[in-house]
C-alpha cells in the first residue's frame, strides 16, 4: 500500500528556489581582496546560477559532469555551488593549499572538465595545466571573466531534474597519509544534513540571522553554510582574505550574528582584538570545529555573551556529526560547568550516531562511562559509505565508519575526543590524551599554541613532550609551563620536556600537523 503524500525528490535546487522565492532580497555580501565589496541577494544568486546552468550546457557539461573550483569565499563561488549542481553536475571544491602532487592527483582522479578559479591562484593554474589533461575549460572568477561568461546567457532555463541519490558535490580529504580520498555527496544526504544543521540545537539559523563562515568554502563542504543559510533565508557575509580586521569591520557593518571557524580562527581574532584594545564584536553564535577548542577560548567567548556551538565532524560526515547543544539542566550548571560542557564535542543529533569500540578489538563496543577511550565510529543519513571510486568492501555493510579519532562517550551521550588513532601516546601501557594536555597548556596567558607528541623512552616506551609557541612579547619557561599544568591533568600525563618554537606546522585545513612535528622531532632523545 502506498501513502497518499506528495513525492518530491530531495535536491539542492529546492534550497535556492525557496531562498529566492521567500527571502529573495536577503543580502549576500563579499569582501574582496582588491576592489569594493560585492553585493547580491538570494534572488540574484538564483538568477546567476540558472545562467551558469545555460553556460555549462553550451560547454557540453551536463548530468554527472565534474566542475572544479579553486577559490576562496565569495558570492561568485556561492553561485557555482547552485549552478554546478543545478546543471546536474558535481561541484568539486579544491583546496589550493595542497601540494602540487596532491593537486595533480585529485583533479585527474576526479576527471574534472571545467575549472573555475580565483585570480590569486593563477600561478597554481598555469603551473598545473600541463598535468591536468581532463580539464577542457578554465574560467577566472575575477577580472570580469566569470561575469562575462554568465552575461552571455538570459537565465531562462530549468534545473536539470534527476534522482535525489544523484551525486552533487565532491571533496577530497587532505591525505596526510597516502593519496587524498574523495567524498562524493548526494543531493538527498545534503538536504537531510541541511535540515539538521538549521535546528535551534545546531546552527540555530533563521531569516534574521547573518552568517560569516570564515571556514573556507573548499573545506568540508563549507560546513554546510551555503545550503543551511539558503534553507533558513539567512543573510551571508563572505571575506576573501584571512584578515581579522576585515572580519570585525564586517561583523559591525553587516550585523553578523553567526560565525563559523576552526580554533585557529578564534585565536587569530582574539589576538587581533587584544592587540588593538577592542571589545569582542557583537555576535550571538560561535561555531567551532576541525580540532578541539581549548576551554580558555570557550570561556572568553561565553564571557562576551556569545553562545558557543562546539561541533565535531569530518569531510566524511558532510561534515556535522555531533554538536555541544545546551543540555536540559543548562541553567542549573555553574559557569565553569557550562564551559566544561562546551569544551566537549557534543552529542549526536537526529540522523547521526556515534559509538566507541576497543582499540585492539573493534568488535567490542565500549560503555558510555566517560572514562573508557576507544576508536570512534559514526553512522547516519549523511555519513560516507565508501570513498569515491573505491572498491566495495564487506566492511561497508556493517553500517559504521571508522573516523580515526579516539574518544570517550559520557553517560549522557556527550562525545569527548582525546586523540587521533595515529597520534595517540601510549606510556607504560596507558593512554595519554594529547588533546587534553594541549588544551590545558593554551590556558596559560603566555601560550598561543601548543602541541603534544610522543617520543621514545627507554623505560615507558614513549612519553609526551609539549611543543609551545609563546604569544608575542611574552615570556614563559618550561618549568613554569609544567607548574601551570600540575593539577590540571593527570600527574603521569605531565610532559617530560617543553620545547619552544616560533611556529607550529599546520595542514592545508588549518590543523596542527602532528605528522610534520613527529618528523621534526624524530631524533629527540629522553633519558631515564
Amino acid at each position: 500500500m502506498l501513502s497518499t503524500m506528495q513525492h518530491w525528490e530531495l535536491r539542492t535546487t529546492s534550497l535556492i528556489d525557496f531562498a529566492a522565492r521567500e527571502h529573495g532580497t536577503r543580502e549576500i555580501v563579499s569582501r574582496m581582496d582588491d576592489g569594493p565589496d560585492v553585493r547580491t541577494d538570494w534572488a540574484g544568486v538564483r538568477r546567476d546560477a540558472l545562467k551558469m546552468v545555460q553556460a555549462l550546457r553550451r560547454l557540453g557539461i551536463g548530468k554527472g559532469g565534474l566542475i572544479a573550483t579553486l577559490a576562496m569565499n565569495h558570492s561568485r563561488h556561492l553561485v557555482s555551488w547552485f549552478g554546478g549542481t543545478g546543471a546536474g553536475g558535481v561541484l568539486h571544491t579544491i583546496n589550493p593549499r595542497l601540494f602540487d602532487e596532491q593537486l595533480e592527483y585529485i583533479v585527474n582522479h576526479a576527471e574534472d572538465r571545467v575549472l573555475l578559479y580565483d585570480r590569486a591562484f593563477r600561478p597554481i593554474v598555469e603551473r598545473m595545466k600541463p598535468l591536468w589533461p581532463t580539464i577542457e575549460h578554465y574560467i577566472c572568477f575575477d577580472d570580469g571573466e566569470f561575469d562575462q561568461w554568465l552575461g552571455a546567457e538570459d537565465g531562462d532555463a530549468e534545473w536539470t531534474e534527476g534522482d535525489e541519490r544523484d551525486p552533487c558535490m565532491l571533496c577530497y580529504t587532505s591525505g596526510t597519509t597516502g593519496d587524498p580520498k574523495g567524498v562524493l555527496y548526494e543531493h538527498r544526504s545534503t538536504i537531510l544534513h541541511t535540515l539538521a544543521a538549521i535546528a535551534p540545537s545546531a546552527f540555530n539559523l533563521e531569516a534574521r540571522s547573518v552568517s560569516l563562515p570564515i571556514v573556507p568554502m573548499f573545506h568540508a563542504n563549507n560546513w554546510g553554510f551555503p545550503w543551511a543559510c539558503a534553507a533558513a533565508g539567512a543573510g551571508m557575509v563572505y571575506c576573501q582574505a584571512n584578515d581579522p580586521a576585515s572580519w570585525v569591520e564586517l561583523i559591525k557593518a553587516e550585523g553578523v550574528t553567526h560565525i563559523g571557524g576552526v580554533p585557529t580562527v578564534w585565536f587569530t581574532l582574539c589576538q587581533y582584538l587584544d592587540a588593538t584594545s577592542q571589545d569582542f564584536p557583537p555576535i550571538e553564535f560561535a561555531m567551532t570545529g576541525g580540532s578541539a577548542m581549548p576551554p580558555a577560548l570557550i570561556e572568553r567567548l561565553m564571557r562576551a555573551g556569545v553562545r558557543v556551538a562546539h561541533v565535531w565532524g569530518m569531510t566524511e560526515t558532510s561534515p556535522v556529526a555531533t554538536i555541544a547543544y545546551d543540555p536540559v539542566n543548562w541553567d542549573d550548571l555553574s559557569f565553569d560547568e557550562q564551559v566544561s560542557h562546551k569544551s566537549k564535542q557534543g552529542g549526536g543529533i537526529f540522523g547521526s550516531e556515534v559509538r566507541a569500540v576497543d582499540l585492539d578489538d573493534p568488535a567490542k563496543v565500549l560503555p558510555r562511562d566517560g572514562k573508557t577511550a576507544g576508536a570512534l565510529q559514526v553512522r547516519g543519513y549523511w555519513t560516507i559509505k565508501r570513498y569515491f571510486k573505491a572498491e566495495a568492501d564487506a566492511a561497508d555493510d556493517d553500517g559504521w565508519f571508522d573516523t580515526g579519532d579516539v574518544a570517550v562517550i559520557h553517560a549522557d551521550g556527550t562525545l569527548q575526543l582525546t586523540d587521533r588513532t595515529k597520534d595517540v601516546i601510549k606510556s607504560g601501557g596507558e593512554w595519554v590524551s594529547s588533546v587534553e594536555l594541549e588544551n590545558a597548556a593554551v590556558g596559560h596567558p603566555a601560550i598561543a599554541e601548543a602541541a603534544a607528541i610522543g617520543v621514545p623512552h627507554p623505560r615507558w616506551d614513549e612519553r609526551p613532550i609539549l611543543i609551545v609557541v609563546r604569544k608575542p612579547d611574552m615570556e614563559v619557561s618550561g618549568e613554569e609551563v609544567s607548574a601551570f599544568l600540575t593539577g590540571k591533568v593527570a600527574k603521569w600525563w605531565l610532559p617530560d620536556a617543553v620545547e619552544f618554537v616560533d611556529e607550529l606546522p599546520h595542514t592545508g585545513t588549518g590543523k596542527i600537523s602532528k605528522k610534520d612535528l613527529r618528523e621534526q622531532f624524530a631524533d629527540y632523545k629522553l633519558v631515564g
